[in-house]
């Protein structure tokens, strides 16, 4: 089992073997428990991280900033409006540059078929770890902190655990598609039975689907998919209602959210946990649409576990940049 983290690119955690995703959870939990009786963890004295924003964030970016500050090291927020972004500064010169100046770079860029190649040409010029803190194909930090809230549930063995990924309704704004795939594809390898539920026309990438796909068989999972809502909730473990944007319905935006409302009968209702084992958690990256995707009753109910699974996000992220930054060549 390689222990060689340092450096390396966090684009998804397809890039990582299994037994390397076990050391990032096993670190996470450890810092988790360090942090919750005060045990200071200093292991990124002195380092820089650049986290680059194309995108809004509360979660995302309040673990990267405290995340570092934690470990010892600094964290300096950008957006693009204030770099040299904004007058045409290419990828490749922001990326050496960054690299020359510190020690790791966190990119958010969500925008559907530019945001995973932009982060993709930071990396191939960085000398220091690029960070995916979600682009519009994959979101690794998000699923890492889903496996670690999943597991503090229900153990560390996962296998033949039924989750259910469901499409919600929602007006906020349209949402990438890079939790739902980042969770089929690590959630598989977990060997985990997933129904994938979601309306006619909302699907997700075609190669995702095929490589989560390739990982079931590879690990035992499952990956079922439906058109039913009702479907993934089932004598499910876990159910995780959310939107998603219709980015294969068109590209248009006005058109995008004229099919999605369509569907405003897609919400996690308490009748739809009611079909769940007892003892099902539910789960969401957050910020839901609140009596959109899902019902206050639901969310603030006793199923609900989104409040652990955000703090995780806090030591999942914690661990990744104590290993990329800091780990072993």
């Amino acid at each position: 089992m390689s222990t060689f983290f340092r450096g390396r690119h966090f684009i998804t955690t397809q890039d990582f073997t299994n037994e390397e995703i076990d050391i990032m959870l096993d670190l996470a939990r450890k810092l988790k428990i360090k942090f919750s009786y005060g045990e200071p963890t200093p292991y990124l004295l002195y380092k820089t991280l650049f986290l680059i924003f194309f995108d809004e964030s509360t979660r995302t970016r309040n673990s990267m900033q405290a995340g570092i500050a934690q470990l010892g090291g600094t964290g300096i927020f950008l957006t693009p409006d204030k770099m040299q972004i904004a007058h045409g500064e290419v990828a490749k010169d922001t990326g050496i540059i960054l690299s020359r100046f510190g020690d790791g770079i966190g990119i958010r860029y969500c925008k559907f078929g530019e945001g995973n190649k932009y982060l993709n040409e930071i990396a191939k010029h960085s000398k220091a770890p690029v960070m995916n803190l979600q682009d519009d194909i994959y979101h690794p930090f998000q699923v890492l902190a889903d496996i670690l809230t999943i597991q503090e549930r229900f153990g560390k063995n996962l296998k033949g655990l039924k989750v259910g990924i469901s499409w919600a309704y929602a007006e906020s704004h349209l949402k990438p598609l890079s939790v739902p795939q980042s969770q089929i594809l690590l959630f598989t390898r977990f060997g985990m039975d997933i129904t994938l539920s979601y309306p006619k026309g909302f699907d997700l990438m075609p190669e995702i689907i095929e490589q989560a796909n390739k990982n079931a068989e590879k690990y035992g999972g499952k990956l079922n998919i439906s058109h039913k809502m009702e479907d993934a909730f089932v004598d499910a473990d876990v159910v995780i209602p959310k939107n998603w944007g219709g980015f294969f319905v068109s590209d248009n935006p006005d058109e995008i959210r004229a099919e999605q409302a369509k569907h405003k009968n897609w919400i996690c209702t308490e009748e739809l946990i009611r079909l769940t084992k007892k003892h099902s958690i539910y789960m969401h990256a957050l910020p839901a649409d609140r009596g959109k995707e899902v019902v206050d009753s639901v969310i603030d109910g006793p199923h609900s576990v989104v409040y652990d699974e955000a703090e995780n996000r806090l030591h999942t992220a914690k661990a990744i940049m104590t290993l990329l930054m800091g780990g072993r060549f």
